[in-house]
Parts: structure tokens; sequence; C-alpha cells
């Protein structure tokens, strides 16, 4: 099995795990919580505590005895039946660690390369949250012992952050309630203002709000992934939310009107832009595990509007085409955000990404065929002429997961509206750069993969020079990380927030 790693820029994830300084208690050390505490703790909760094991240990008969290593080597890259393992991460590399000196602990899938079957950075215990209370019992336990502390629904992470080696997690997953509101009032605001809403719990994933917008009659600002599987309200739209629909109606961010939440003191607040402001301002956009654990958004609903989807697909293997084929698809981006178009492009020879090397999906909203064949035939024909054998057709759409693209009404929204990268207000496309490793590889293989893309990344930059990336599709191997925090700082001076959360998974010291 290869693990893919990746690095993004607006235009801008990648990890070798490594010892960071310490502050906080983890698994193993004196200071861990005894098993009479964990059974206090037990005793508050909805659910027992879960005890997270790798998938892939199900291969493993000695670590998992119980395990099915062929439902785990089936569902392997199935992105629902990962979110639904406590212990499985969408990035499997995530689920390894690598120590200073070059040891790697993890599991791999294939169980016959002779690695031993660890726990690598999946935290050894957690909550499984079904209610708020179980949230905040288990946010005032980690704070009491000094836990690492990880929130975890889907696994879905450029930067790791559902995962960390000794930690306690929080598992979101099953808080899976939704409610839709055709007259929701924000708490705080005057009555006169109403909205159509979805209020979708951090559990639930986009393939449950979509269908629970079409049963309404709505169309709801979501993510893209396999099968739906990104969750909804959690690190989505904790780093901004980017959508195919984004151009026509904004980020995730701007279509958030009102959320809940539980602070580091195990406190549960609603926030809005009437009450707790500074906390709605910092969380759209700030980072998911922060400055607090999400456990609902409530979302404005839009009208369905018809749709047509331009699909281009072809396989090829000059780089040379591949290059001319993207710069054309580039020149098309001005003109076509601001029309409210919106664009998911792949370019791969990754099997588990796509199984062809181009892959382009464009969303037109409310442009007649006629206009949309109009405006996109010359690309089909430039695509035609460098790869004859390419499919590209336009067709009647009823809707689509959603992909990366800002400009449109993304660009004449405010950037201190919100703590998100202000990047996103200048942005017009989105760009991830990927590569990986097979299982097994050694630390100076990986070291090698992740040097090429920290090569890419300078690539990347030098184009958009000072554009940042999408939080949650960011590089850990930030070339000039002072002067990023800076460009973010000087859009902070003067907001609501103050800078001093309890910040869950990252805090640590020798």
């Amino acid at each position: 099995m290869k693990t893919i790693l990746w690095i993004a820029s607006l235009f801008t994830s990648v990890v070798l795990s490594k010892p960071k300084p310490r502050c906080r208690c983890l698994y193993g050390d004196s200071c861990w919580p005894t098993e009479e505490e964990f059974a206090q703790l037990q005793s508050k909760l909805s659910q027992p505590l879960i005890r997270p094991v790798l998938p892939e240990s199900a291969c493993y008969p000695e670590s998992n005895p119980s395990g099915n290593c062929t439902d785990v080597q089936a569902n392997t890259l199935d992105g629902r039946w990962r979110s639904d393992q406590a212990g499985s991460m969408q990035s499997t590399n995530f689920e390894t660690f690598i120590f200073r000196n070059g040891t790697i602990e993890g599991c791999y899938l294939n169980a016959t390369l002779g690695f031993p079957c660890q726990q690598g950075s999946v935290p050894p215990v957690g909550v499984d949250a079904r209610r708020v209370e179980d949230v905040q019992v288990a946010v005032k336990f980690a704070a009491d012992h000094d836990l690492l502390l990880v929130v975890r629904s889907t696994g879905h992470d450029y930067l790791g952050r559902s995962a960390a080696i000794g930690a306690f997690m929080i598992w979101t997953h099953h808080l899976k309630n939704i409610t839709a509101n055709s007259a929701f009032v924000p708490d705080g605001a005057p009555e006169s203002g109403t909205y159509n809403t979805l209020t979708l719990q951090s559990g639930v994933q986009w393939f449950e709000a979509y269908d629970a917008a079409q049963e309404n009659g709505r169309t709801i600002i979501g993510g893209l992934s396999a099968g739906g599987s990104v969750g909804a309200a959690g690190g989505w739209i904790s780093g901004g939310g980017h959508s195919a629909f984004a151009p026509q109606h904004g980020l995730g961010i701007d279509n958030a009107i009102q959320i809940t939440i539980v602070t580091t003191s195990g406190e549960h607040l609603t926030a809005n832009s009437h009450i707790n402001s500074d906390l709605f301002w910092a969380v759209r956009g700030g980072g998911g595990g922060t400055y607090s654990v999400l456990t609902s958004v409530t979302y404005r609903t839009h009208e369905i509007t018809p749709l047509t989807a331009v699909i281009v697909a072809s396989n090829f293997s000059l780089l040379a085409v591949k290059k001319d084929i993207l710069t054309e698809h580039l020149k098309l981006w001005p003109g076509l955000s601001d029309a409210g178009w919106g664009s998911f492009l792949v370019l791969s020879n990754a099997v588990a990404i796509s199984n062809t090397n181009l892959t382009l999906v464009l969303v037109v909203p409310n442009i007649s065929w006629a206009d949309t064949n109009a405006t996109i035939n010359p690309f089909f024909d430039f695509v035609r002429d460098a790869q004859p054998d390419t499919f590209a057709t336009t067709i009647p759409f009823g809707g689509f997961y959603s992909c990366h693209v800002g400009g449109g009404k993304v660009s004449e929204i405010d950037p201190d509206s919100a703590g998100l990268n202000p990047a996103w207000r200048k942005a017009i496309v989105h760009m991830v750069v990927g590569s990986g490793w097979l299982s097994g590889s050694t630390v100076d293989q990986i070291r090698a993969v992740q040097q090429q893309l920290k090569d890419d990344l300078a690539i990347l930059e030098s184009l958009a020079p000072g554009g940042g990336a999408y939080f949650n599709e960011a590089s850990l191997y930030e070339i000039n990380p002072l002067h990023s925090l800076e460009t973010i700082m000087n859009v902070w001076k003067g907001s609501r927030i103050r800078m001093t959360p309890w910040v869950f998974s990252s805090l640590q010291k020798e």
C-alpha cells in the first residue's frame, strides 16, 4: 500500500512525525491517569471508553485476535468506512510515528513485510461522545490531568491533528443530529431577521447533510470527498470550508449563522454575530482543535438552482501535455470564477486518487446548457487536440459534492469578517501537490519524498508570494513560517479576538 502526502497552495500535507517539546501528560508517563480514575470518568459518560486500534491490526492476529483482515483489505480506501473506525486516519501516514532515532512505529496493512503492529500516533484511549455532556466531561478530564487532547470526527486532515502519540481522544463521529428550520433566528438577534437553515451536529458528514438538504428542497454549501465522508461541522468549517459553490455563495464560514462549542473550561456556549462574537470570529477559519470543540453548526441553505456539469477525462503520459492542459485550464479561471463557476481538477498517476491521469469537473450554476457550451468548447477543443481519446462533455446536473475554488462571492466578503487566512479573499485557485511512499519504506526514503514536496512548495510560493494555504490542507514544512504568521497577524491586529487560547493538541515543552 502506498502512503500519499500533500502540500497545498492558494493560487497554495505532509508529515514526518517528530517529538515536540512536551508540556502535556502522555500515555506511559507517570502522570497518566490510573484505571481507577478512568473508571470514575466512565461513570459520567453515556458510552464505554474507547480503546482505538489501527484498523490494519486486524491483519496481525497476535495484536488483534478478533479482527477481520479481509474486511480491512476490502475497505481500506473507503473514506466512509475509515471514518467509522476510531483508530483510523484518512491519510495513513498520520497513523504512524517516526522517532528521532529513525524508528518507525505503526501498523502496515501488508503483514508480510515483517514489521510489528504497534499503536503509532493513534491515541490509546478516548471518549465516544454521543451527547454534548460527554464532550464537556472529556474536556474537563483532559484539563484536570493535563492530557494531550485531540478531537476526531472523520480523520480528514492533511496536518494530522486528529491523532497524536500518547494522547487522549474525543471522538465526535456519533453526534449525528440534523435539524431543519425555515425561519431560524440566531440567539440574541432581532426576530425580524430569519434564515432557512440546517443545524448539523459535529459528527454529521456531508453525504448526510446533502441528503437532509435535498429532503427539505434546499441546497447547502459543503465539502468534497469520496462518498461525502468529510465531517460537515468540525474541522472543515474551522479551516474555512471550500466548496465548488463558493464562487456563487461564499465559503462554508460565510454560510455559518451560528455555532455551539465546548470551551477549554468545559463550558457549552452558543456563538454568533450577536453573542460570543469573538469566538464566532475565531472558530470560523482559525483552525480545528484550537479554541474549542465544535458541537454544532447552523448553516444558511439556498434555493436549488439548475446546474450544468462540465466533465473532462483523459489518460496521457507526456509531461508536456499535462503542463499545457493545466496552463490552459488556469487561463480560464479569472473570468469563470467571477461568473460563479466552480471546478475540481486532478492530474495524477495514483490509482488511489483517480483512475485517469486527468479528471476535470466544473459546476456551472444558473447558466444555460447552450451558454455553457459556448464558453467551454474552446477548452474542449484544446484538450482533444492534445489527447484525441479524451472524453469531454457537458450535461445537465442535479447535484455535486464540492471542490476547491475561490473568486466570485468569496472575494466580495470582508477579510476581517472571520479568522480565515486573508489570502482566500484574493484567491482564485487552490492547488494541491501530492506524493507518497510504499509501506515499509525507510526513513531516508521518506525524507527524500518530503524534500521533493518541499521543493514543489517553493515553486508554488514563488508563483503566489504570501498566498498561504487552506488551513486543512496546509504544509507542515512551510518554508517561511514566521512570514506566514505575520501575514495572518496583520489581519488579526485590532480584531475582537485575544490570541490566548489553550491550544488542544499542539502546545508542548521539554
